[in-house]
């Protein structure tokens, strides 16, 4: 069945989704496509992976699972579970993976999952040789899929890594370097990356609510209107946004990531606004106010809240360009845990 059948439900298609998978749909549509694509395609924003290829043949419904609940550390790839401060419940996660799992059409793969006999150090001079371009240093900080991610090595078994490494993924830009690289190599580069996940934090961020109370909006209810705000679907940049915060003008930032991302980290005075359950906090939100909306992807989850902002009559609303990591970088002022 396709990806688009899958996301009709047409009957006509081939067979109809299950009712955990259309529930599945329902989570999917709401939260992942604004940055894996309708059709599991990917990229949609901030280069976030295809799911819709041949990693279905070697990823077990654990390792989908766990990279939803987890999410991905130093990446915008949010953790999602209940238990890390997300929206979603177990059931939820389930439905996702079904639906997922849904866009699978090849065979499942046959893993060779022996345990690793390579040289770690040949492995990472191949690594930064082959493959830290897209992935960047030791797996991390790339354009691309930060395999060296502790999220990602610790579920990732080494039948999952070879394949990855040999036939690469099909309709993206990551190759096969089976034929590139001798067995050796290879080998070598899967124990690079286990060489990395023992080095790697193994702790989790510690769990918090997933709802996270909505403080006060505006910052400096008396101040002045800012000056150089650029109205959606323009953008504003951080150093305007720092400059009228400064200043004292009056706004309100909103965070519009999940309550996992905003709890490890927020604009100092931000809320949290999450873009995809604006009913629970958009009628307390003052109409006669700026409202910044940032995410971190650097654009997608910020447009998705400003539109939705838009289309509750809201006029005075714009997108921070960079994002909170841009903020970040520069040193403004960030905090951490529930309190804006």
């Amino acid at each position: 069945m396709t990806a688009l059948c899958v996301l009709s439900g047409d009957l006509e298609c081939g067979q109809p989704l299950t009712s955990a998978e259309r529930r599945g749909q329902q989570l999917y549509m709401r939260m992942c496509v604004v940055c894996h694509g309708r059709e599991g395609q990917g990229y949609a924003a901030d280069q976030a992976p295809a799911l819709a290829h041949s990693f279905l043949a070697s990823a077990t419904d654990e390792y989908i699972r766990k990279a939803i609940a987890d999410g991905r550390r130093g990446t915008t790839m949010s953790a999602w579970s209940i238990f890390r401060s997300g929206p979603l419940r177990e059931v939820d996660i389930a439905a996702i993976v079904a639906f997922i799992r849904s866009w699978q059409h090849e065979p499942t793969a046959a893993l060779d999952e022996r345990t690793t006999t390579g040289d770690a150090e040949h492995g990472a001079e191949v690594f930064e040789r082959e493959c830290a371009r897209c992935h960047g240093a030791r797996g991390l900080g790339g354009p691309y899929v930060h395999v060296g991610g502790p999220e990602l090595v610790t579920s990732a078994s080494n039948g999952f890594l070879r394949r990855a490494i040999v036939v690469g993924r099909p309709g993206t830009a990551m190759p096969g370097f089976g034929r590139s690289l001798g067995e050796a190599d290879i080998e070598d580069v899967v124990a690079a990356l286990r060489s990395w996940q023992a080095a790697a934090p193994a702790k989790l961020p510690p769990p918090s609510p997933a709802k996270i109370p909505l403080g006060r909006v505006p910052i400096h209810p008396g101040g002045p209107e800012p000056v150089g705000f650029r109205l959606f679907p323009e953008l504003t940049h951080a150093d305007v946004v720092r400059a009228q915060l400064d200043r004292g003008a009056r706004m309100g930032l909103l965070d519009a990531r999940t309550p996992s991302d905003y709890f490890i980290g927020h604009i100092a005075g931000a809320v949290s606004t999450p873009f995809y359950e604006p009913e629970t906090f958009i009628s307390a939100l003052p109409k006669d106010t700026w409202l910044v909306s940032y995410c971190a992807c650097p654009h997608a989850e910020s447009f998705q809240l400003a539109q939705k902002l838009l289309a509750k009559g809201f006029s005075n609303v714009t997108v921070l360009d960079e994002g909170f990591n841009v903020w970040k970088a520069r040193n403004y002022p960030t905090h951490e845990g529930m309190d804006p």
